[in-house]
C-alpha cells in the first residue's frame, strides 16, 4: 500500500502546468484512455454532470477561429497568424471540459467542483504519461461567439479550457513552496 501512495504523492506534487508543448502529436486512443481513467471524479449528482469538446489534428482549426473571432478587428490583424500557428501548429489537443448551468446553486456548486476533480485528475494521468496540461479559463469561455463556433450548447458552462500536449522535460519549471499543511489547520479534537 505504502509504495502506491507514494507513487501518487510524487505524482501531485511533480506535476505542473505546462505551457510549451513540442509538437509530437496524442494520440486519440490515448486521449480516450485518459478520459476513461478521469472520469472516476466523484459527483453527487445522479449522473455524471460534464460533456467534452475535443479539438484535435485539423480539428484545431475550428477551436482557434473560435478564438480569433473573439478578438477586436485590430487585435485579430495584429495576432492572427501568431494564435493560429499556436492552437493550430504548436499545441496538438484543445478540450472543452462542460457541465450544465444549474438553476439551483447547490447543483451548479456541485457539478463545477466534480467537474475540477476530474481535470485533475486528468492532469495527473496526463502528467504520468509525460503530457502536459494547462487549464485555462479565459474570458473567451464566456464569449458568444467561441461558445457558437466551438459547439457549446445554451445551458452549458465552460469548466475549463486544456491545452495538451508532450514536452521537454528539461523545460519543466521548479515547484513553487507551497504552505505547510500544519499551519492552516485548526484543530478541533476534543
Amino acid at each position: 500500500m505504502e509504495v502506491g501512495y507514494k507513487g501518487i504523492a510524487t505524482t501531485v506534487r511533480e506535476r505542473r502546468t505546462i505551457n510549451d508543448f513540442n509538437g509530437q502529436p496524442v494520440s486519440k486512443e490515448v486521449l480516450i484512455e485518459l478520459l476513461n481513467d478521469a472520469v472516476w471524479a466523484p459527483f453527487h449528482s445522479k449522473t455524471e454532470p460534464w460533456r467534452f469538446i475535443l479539438f484535435h489534428g485539423d480539428g484545431r482549426r475550428q477551436f482557434s477561429d473560435a478564438v480569433l473571432r473573439t478578438y477586436s478587428q485590430e487585435k485579430r490583424e495584429q495576432y492572427a497568424d501568431r494564435v493560429s500557428d499556436t492552437y493550430c501548429n504548436v499545441v496538438p489537443v484543445h478540450l472543452l471540459v462542460l457541465i450544465r448551468e444549474e438553476l439551483r446553486q447547490k447543483e451548479w456548486e456541485e457539478a463545477f467542483a466534480a467537474a475540477s476533480a476530474l481535470i485533475q485528475n486528468l492532469q495527473l494521468l496526463a502528467w504520468e504519461r509525460k503530457i502536459g496540461v494547462v487549464w485555462k479559463t479565459n474570458d473567451y469561455n464566456e464569449n458568444s461567439e467561441f461558445r457558437e463556433g466551438t459547439g457549446v450548447k445554451p445551458g452549458e458552462k465552460v469548466v475549463g479550457t486544456l491545452h495538451m500536449g508532450y514536452f521537454d522535460p528539461k523545460k519543466v519549471r521548479r515547484a513553487k513552496p507551497r504552505t505547510p499543511a500544519e499551519t492552516l489547520i485548526t484543530w478541533v479534537d476534543s
